[in-house]
């Protein structure tokens, strides 16, 4: 029996039953013990063999929610923001207060996969709308929807005080959306070793506190806004054509899902049987 280095499909390289031995360090080929002898492979190094990184893993992990942030001296707090403020190329300073508090920017990615609900009688808002701080009608009879511009970015100029429910509510004016803000979380991104971490902000968490402790760098510390997929959901906030519409719109991500998952599988298939093919059994 001999076999080529091929990359086996995720549930196969996750196999922990006793016997089963990994035999290459890059391939993760994986064979049971008393078949080991029969195997050859010229594993030489990872290949690449066609496949689309994005269906194999998913880098974003998700944290506890729950944090603890060390409480800041005056003397620290003066410290810490000197240090960030000597770190960064722009004119994004934080400034202490003379009650102890401090200013500064934060910035926010949008990454919401849903179209929101704005006033019907005025066009979707644009970035620059946005950046110009329009703000939203406090009673809205007729709503519109539409999508939001993939990874819009938007800065905030903020207090330390200033809370994550606040932030959510900042950003929902400033695009002049009329969705309730329990329907969007604030997630915190940090980036560790290649891989990508979520963390959802609670509603008392403070946000601009969270960006001096981890310094300017996006990788340490970024914010992101995307809807609130949990089970806290409020799903009463929500209107029964918008219920509609979510179930539409699950609806199209499950069949995405699933033929992302058998266009996986159907490629796992093809180089195995041309392995086959190509070294058959003596």
């Amino acid at each position: 029996m001999c076999g080529r280095q091929t990359q086996a499909p995720s549930g196969i390289r996750s196999l922990t039953s006793p016997g089963l031995q990994p035999l290459s360090r890059d391939c993760k080929f994986t064979c049971h013990y008393r078949c080991r002898a029969l195997v050859c492979l010229d594993c030489c190094g990872p290949r690449d063999l066609g496949w689309d990184p994005a269906l194999e893993r998913d880098t974003n992990v998700d944290e506890p929610v729950q944090r603890e942030t060390p409480d800041l001296s005056q003397t620290e707090t003066e410290q810490k923001i000197k240090d960030y403020n000597g770190q960064i190329n722009s004119n994004l300073f934080m400034s202490l207060n003379k009650d102890g508090s401090y200013t500064g920017f934060i910035k926010v990615q949008l990454k919401l996969v849903r179209p929101v609900s704005v006033p019907s009688s005025k066009k979707p808002p644009s970035l620059q709308d946005a950046r110009r701080g329009t703000g939203r009608s406090t009673a809205v009879r007729r709503r519109t929807s539409f999508y939001l511009p993939k990874d819009a970015i938007k800065h905030l100029h903020v207090l330390s005080r200033t809370r994550a429910r606040e932030v959510i509510e900042a950003l929902l004016r400033k695009f002049m959306v009329v969705d309730d803000p329990r329907k969007f979380a604030l997630f915190e991104r940090t980036e560790r070793h290649g891989q990508v971490y979520f963390r959802k902000l609670s509603d008392d968490e403070q946000p601009l506190k969270l960006r001096l402790l981890a310094g300017p760098s996006e990788k340490a510390l970024s914010f992101v806004l995307k809807e609130n997929d949990s089970g806290e959901v409020n799903w009463d906030a929500f209107s029964m054509p918008e219920l509609h519409n979510f179930l539409r719109i699950l609806q199209r991500e499950e069949e995405e899902h699933l033929r992302q998952i058998l266009q996986k599988y159907s490629r796992c298939r093809q180089k195995i049987q041309e392995a086959l093919h190509a070294c058959p059994l003596g």
